[in-house]
């Protein structure tokens, strides 16, 4: 790919909207040239035998599986004497949603 001319430098710029000064076009607008160019060099790559992968750290789940677990009344209670407010027999918050 060749080398990006300034309108289109800038016009990226707007779309993104950073007002930048000259020199900062000239710097950013080379570096996204350079980056381009390597996306262009990767897109050459014969990669018709490599099957498609979300990831390759091989991630698992490391979360263990919910346990329920029955309080006792007094337990129950304990842990809802210590809300700042009730109502109903519900922990009462403060709205967070306009």
């Amino acid at each position: 790919m060749n080398k990006l001319s300034k309108q289109q430098i800038h016009h990226i710029a707007n779309l993104a909207r950073l007002e930048l000064t000259d020199e900062e076009l000239k710097i950013y607008g080379s570096q996204l040239s350079d980056i381009l160019n390597y996306i262009g060099q990767l897109r050459e790559v014969d990669v018709s035998g490599v099957e498609p992968t979300a990831q390759t750290a091989g991630l698992e789940n490391i979360f263990r599986e919910d346990e329920i677990e029955e309080w006792d009344k007094e337990e129950a209670r304990a842990a809802l004497e210590q809300a700042p407010e009730m109502e109903d027999g519900q922990v009462k918050v403060r709205r967070v949603i306009d």
